[in-house]
């Protein structure tokens, strides 16, 4: 697997400071596949600087050839969907047809739409005897996870560039080598030299000093809530804006008179998509007591149908977690669940192959909201099924606990669902099945996090207001 020795700063590959090496491990076998340099306080000073030079003539472009040139950098990725795919499943493990149609697919959707917006938006507008101008917020800190390792990049990096910002990049340590090739587009798209910045490193070194460095105007920040709330406390000392899309435990509410053949086959297959590793997954399926153990057995079922294996097989479903540390941790909360009193159905903490961080799809019944699997973010294909007596009961069990990042509701017809979904205190909700809209706001309420990423509120997020009076 091809890695750069280097950081790509000012518009080329250059040495890094320091010598120490982060090891690309596939977690399918546990083999290194690639070194990739471990970035410092001095390797992010450096992006740093060059982004602040880049910053006021890429400011001063037209929308329309920053449009353009978002346009060439979708077209880069497009060329190199094949190498894209490749390398994610080597390095995160997601099964090939995930990563060609999700990891892939989707980015490349979210880059034709901010190629088209940049060229479309409202930069000024005229309120009364003001002119309101929407001007770039300045030097972008992009940290990204691992999870959706182009799809996160991607849904920074095009509205940062469409605003008129410059950025660096620190991608999660775990799959630096698909960020490496993001670079590689970025630089055959022709973007100016600056504007685009990547560092490769760890978050308590080169992602501190790009959350804390005083050139840096606004952090994004996709990862757990812990790490965002430190990210939040630094960024809210030195006054300069964040952005943080953080954890979620998603509801997945079927109301009586749905379609729960439907609803429950759709949940499951939510769940164990990218081995549970979704910050929205809707681990938390909600079913009336009429209703629930039919819905138990569907799901027990539905499982059968995410086989486990070699993510480059093309008959596997359900591919390892992303490394050695999630899997001991989803296989302890998988433990802690039989522990606390919830029926396995399917699945359990052993792992299904004796290579590779593989986890079991597990189903969990009898799950009650106090339980830890059903208040923790898991990341791992964990499904818990909870009971419910009515709707009152179904919304505060949807509602209670600290995040608020997705959702869905299921019900005999969308007007029932949504107003459901009305009361859900959510940033997203599913209606009978809808599916995910790359144009449609992303965030969450609570401790999911600060913002929304995608569409025309993803790219407000890269601005700041100016007011004129005349």
């Amino acid at each position: 697997m091809k890695a750069h020795d280097g950081m790509y700063i000012d518009g080329a590959w250059r040495p890094a400071v320091g010598g120490e090496l982060i090891e690309v491990v596939n977690p399918a076998d546990g083999q290194v596949i690639a070194r990739v340099p471990a970035g410092t306080e001095e390797d992010v000073d450096a992006a740093v600087r060059a982004a602040r030079a880049a910053l006021r003539g890429w400011a001063a472009t037209a929308p329309a050839e920053r449009a353009a040139l978002i346009g060439a950098l979708r077209d880069a990725l497009l060329a190199r969907a094949g190498e894209l795919t490749e390398t994610i499943t080597a390095e995160l493990g997601s099964p090939v047809g995930f990563s060609k149609a999700v990891h892939v697919g989707a980015p490349l959707a979210v880059a034709a739409s901010y190629a088209e917006l940049a060229s479309s938006y409202a930069f000024e507008e005229r309120v009364g005897n003001s002119t309101v101008l929407l001007e770039p917020i300045g030097v972008v800190a992009a940290i990204t996870p691992w999870n959706y390792p182009l799809h996160q990049v991607v849904a920074k990096v095009a509205p940062a560039l469409a605003a008129g910002c410059t950025l660096v990049l620190k991608p999660a340590e775990d799959t630096p080598l698909t960020a490496q090739l993001f670079a590689e587009a970025v630089h055959e798209a022709g973007i100016p030299a600056g504007v685009f910045n990547l560092v490769t490193g760890t978050g308590p070194v080169a992602g501190q000093a790009l959350a804390a460095h005083e050139g840096v105007d606004l952090v994004s920040f996709t990862g757990s809530t812990a790490v965002g709330k430190q990210i939040g406390a630094t960024a809210g000392a030195a006054v300069k804006r964040v952005a943080l899309e953080l954890g979620g435990k998603s509801a997945n509410v079927i109301l009586p008179g749905a379609d729960l053949v439907k609803a429950v086959a759709a949940g499951v297959g939510h769940v164990m998509n990218n081995s549970g590793q979704s910050c929205n997954a809707l681990t938390r399926m909600l079913v009336h007591r009429d209703h629930y153990e039919e819905a138990v057995s569907l799901a027990a079922a539905a499982v059968a149908d995410y086989p486990t294996g070699d993510p480059r097989e093309t008959g596997t479903r359900v591919g390892p977690v992303v490394n050695a540390k999630q899997h001991a941790r989803v296989r302890g909360f998988i433990a802690k669940g039989v522990a606390e009193g919830a029926r396995l159905v399917a699945g359990g903490p052993e792992a299904p192959l004796e290579q590779g961080y593989f986890v079991a799809p597990t189903v969990f019944a009898d799950v009650t909201p106090d339980m830890t699997i059903a208040q923790e973010e898991i990341f791992g294909p964990v499904l818990s099924i909870l009971r419910y007596e009515d709707e009152e009961d179904a919304l505060s069990i949807a509602n209670g606990t600290v995040y608020g990042l997705g959702g869905a509701v299921w019900a005999a017809d969308d007007e029932t669902a949504v107003a459901f979904a009305r009361r859900m205190d959510t940033g997203q909700v599913d209606i009978n099945g809808g599916r995910f809209n790359v144009l449609a706001p992303f965030g969450g309420y609570k401790q999911s996090g600060v913002g929304r990423e995608l569409g025309a509120h993803g790219l407000a997020e890269y601005l700041q207001t100016k007011s004129l009076q005349f």
